[in-house]
């Protein structure tokens, strides 16, 4: 006999949507646990302060579940999702802007250290084989290199490489043109290219 919450585990998106929308809690709960991951990865390469990435992922899933009943159609949940996550993003820009961080540039550890925090979110592995090392390395740089692009580039190749947005779908979630959004993401691959030659 299958227990209520496997059950859950196994429908689509789409079903779990529509359930939560008629208020069912246990699908709810399901659909936030299946969404929480992604979204804490969105946010790890969207903002520079480790100890924000957790605040920001609970107040994203605190906005689904307040404002899952005004999702028209369930297919554009992913969309919904991902303007959510960007507003928060950009609301989160604003209020730092008023207030200047000071970032050591000593101490790799440093917690204010945007390097640091993104290479701390990286599991340590031994480096046994060797080509798992060099694949750790190579993540670690790569992270590095979209966390230093310019903010605009950064969020478009983020929605794009990392969540699969359309272009359409971007640009709603970053109120930008279609060919804004192409441009940036085309930048930001060009930029990308050229300052991971030297590794890929």
């Amino acid at each position: 006999m299958t227990t209520p919450k496997l059950q859950y585990k196994k429908m689509k998106m789409e079903e779990l949507i529509v359930l939560a929308q008629q208020d069912d809690m246990l699908a709810l709960e399901e659909l936030l646990k299946k969404e929480q991951k992604n979204v804490f990865t969105t946010f790890t390469y969207l903002t520079n302060k480790r100890e924000d990435v957790s605040d920001l992922t609970q107040e994203a899933l605190l906005r689904v579940a307040k404002n899952l009943k005004s999702l028209k159609n369930p297919a554009n949940f992913k969309s919904w999702l991902n303007q959510i996550v960007t507003h928060l993003f950009y609301d989160e820009l604003r209020k730092r802007s008023k207030k200047p961080s000071i970032i050591s540039i000593d101490d790799e550890n440093d917690e204010l250290n945007p390097t640091a925090q993104l290479k701390n979110l990286i599991p340590d592995k031994k480096c046994k084989p060797q080509e798992k090392c060099i694949s750790l390395e190579l993540e670690d740089i790569i992270i590095t290199e979209i966390s230093n692009l310019p903010q605009q580039f950064k969020i478009a190749i983020i929605l794009r490489e990392l969540q699969g947005l359309s272009y359409e779908e971007i640009a709603i979630a970053t109120k930008s043109s279609i060919g804004t959004v192409k441009s940036r993401i085309a930048r930001a691959r060009l930029k990308l290219q050229e300052n991971l030659k030297n590794y890929i």
